[in-house]
């Protein structure tokens, strides 16, 4: 095979790994952020059970306490100053994490080692909710 064949053919095997499994980060410990929501019925118990017929805007300061971890599952708290959610996660081969609580679940991103984007949804007949909250794990 000639030298420029196999160059290229390196080059094409080099990029596979880019679609390979990305490393599960180390989730342990707090990590805060002010969640952007729109909420319309009832919603839950951080954003109250204030009711109208039109979507109401509403910000609301989020901890998150992962004590858990086992590779790519989690678990621990989501709290604000009104509740405190039981959460269980899991942490997808391509970095998405997925996140359920005892009434929505939540879609991640990470944005950076220190920095992730929880967006939470809940839908029942009383209630929607809509919210992302971007995250900042503390020292």
């Amino acid at each position: 095979m000639p030298k420029l064949a196999w160059i290229f053919m390196l080059v094409a095997l080099a990029t596979v790994p880019a679609t390979a499994e990305t490393a599960i980060p180390d989730l342990r410990g707090t990590w805060t952020g002010e969640s952007e929501a729109i909420v319309w019925g009832g919603a839950n118990t951080h954003h109250g059970a204030k009711r109208g017929a039109e979507p109401r805007l509403s910000k609301i300061a989020f901890t998150m306490i992962v004590d858990k971890q086992d590779g790519r599952r989690f678990s621990g708290t989501f709290s604000s100053a009104k509740s405190k959610d039981p959460i269980i996660a899991v942490v997808s081969r391509t970095g998405a994490i997925y996140m359920v609580d005892d009434d929505g679940y939540t879609i991640g991103t990470m944005l950076a080692p220190n920095r992730i984007e929880l967006c939470y949804m809940r839908q029942s007949p009383a209630a929607r909710v809509a919210s992302c909250t971007e995250m900042t794990k503390q020292p």
